[in-house]
């Protein structure tokens, strides 16, 4: 009788291992991560592998700013002393050379300020003649020191007034030494001072101007710039001469070169930013200052362990590598990406790959061999 108990009992168990058995078996599912060739296989797939490699890589980053110019490149025309402006030709977006008339101004204390300035330019002319008189006076001892020290005064009085009234004239563009009583004018002209673009316009025909009013603005096309801004992670990556391509969002196949002048040493609080402004190498007459552009920039590069881009598998939604195990078995294994330039891929987990040979070419073969194999 016991003889029997041990052997159903031996069954019983031998059954329950069995369906153990069968069951893990059924739980595991087929390897996705492991693929075994054949020799047919493996001829037919062509397949190259070779260990990652140290690779001149240099990322890309898209960022945006806006045209700007610089303050000395800027110009407010004003006159200093006020007055009518009688007539002007001046339109945003106009081209004007240096010393062009660009307005007329008049006012009746533009008279007032020649006549003051030829009388005292007259009265100069006796004051100077009386002083150089009670100067060799003074010396022979025909008049006393008291006569000669009014006239010295007097004299030099009339020079500082000269002169002052010679730099007002100056102000509103007349040339005292070309003054005259035959020329007094009511009107004065105003000029240039730069070649470049009006911009602004803010005074019409017959408007009175204060001092402290700005009539026009003019912009030197000569250096205005773009100044972008750039992300703290990605300043370190710029330098001073670095080239890179910028363009408009209405033209963003027309790409125009520019060159890094000055990187800001100020990061923003807020947007945490630097500005980085750079030179157009050469200027575009259709971009204003204001307009906004994005730009293409290449960071610095750097030797970095990478492996061609073809040997970079996607397979529900990550990325894998095939590393050869042996000459048939090849396993899938993730791979963290970083910098794509000219064909490699920068490997970011690289120490799980050294010393190890990777699927350079035939690595979409293995992952369609890994797909039927897990399909059956």
């Amino acid at each position: 009788m016991k003889r029997y108990i041990v052997l159903f009992t031996t069954i019983l168990l031998m059954s329950c291992n069995a369906k153990k058995n069968e069951t893990s078996t059924e739980e595991t599912p087929v390897s996705e991560k492991e693929v075994v060739l054949t020799q047919a296989q493996l001829k037919n797939a062509a397949l190259v592998s070779s260990p990652m490699q140290e690779k001149e890589l240099s990322a890309t980053i898209n960022v945006n700013g806006v045209i700007d110019v610089p303050p000395q490149n800027l110009v407010s025309i004003s006159m200093p002393l006020g007055g009518y402006l009688k007539n002007t030709k001046l339109l945003p977006g106009m081209f004007v050379k240096k010393n062009e008339i660009i307005a007329v101004m008049e006012d009746q204390q533009y008279i007032q300020l020649q006549q003051e300035y030829l009388t005292a330019k007259s009265k100069l002319f006796f004051a100077e003649k009386e002083y150089e008189r009670q100067r060799d006076l003074n010396q022979d001892k025909a008049s006393s020191d008291k006569v000669y020290q009014l006239a010295d005064a007097e004299y030099k009085s009339l020079k500082i007034t000269v002169n002052a009234l010679g730099e007002k004239l100056r102000l509103i563009h007349i040339n005292p030494a070309s003054l005259s009583e035959r020329n007094i004018s009511k009107s004065v002209n105003i000029y240039s001072p730069i070649d470049g673009f009006v911009s602004k316009v803010n005074v019409n025909i017959g408007k009175y101007v204060n001092p402290a009013d700005i009539l026009f603005e003019l912009i030197n096309p000569d250096d205005i710039h773009l100044n972008l801004k750039v992300f703290e992670k990605d300043i370190n990556g710029l330098f001073i001469g670095q080239k890179l391509y910028a363009y408009t969002n209405s033209q963003p196949n027309k790409k125009h070169a520019c060159e890094v002048i000055l990187i800001s040493k100020d990061i923003s609080s807020d947007e945490h930013n630097a500005e980085v402004h750079c030179h157009f190498e050469k200027y575009d007459k259709t971009l204003l200052p204001g307009m906004y552009m994005n730009a293409t920039v290449e960071l610095k590069s750097a030797s970095l362990p990478a492996i061609p881009t073809d040997a970079i598998v996607l397979f529900e939604g990550k990325d894998y590598v095939f590393v050869k195990k042996n000459e048939t078995t090849f396993s899938m294994e993730m791979v963290t990406t970083g910098i794509s330039e000219n064909g490699f891929t920068q490997i970011v987990n690289s120490k799980d790959f050294e010393g190890k040979e990777i699927v350079t070419k035939g690595a979409y073969t293995l992952l369609m061999v890994s797909k039927n194999k897990s399909e059956e």
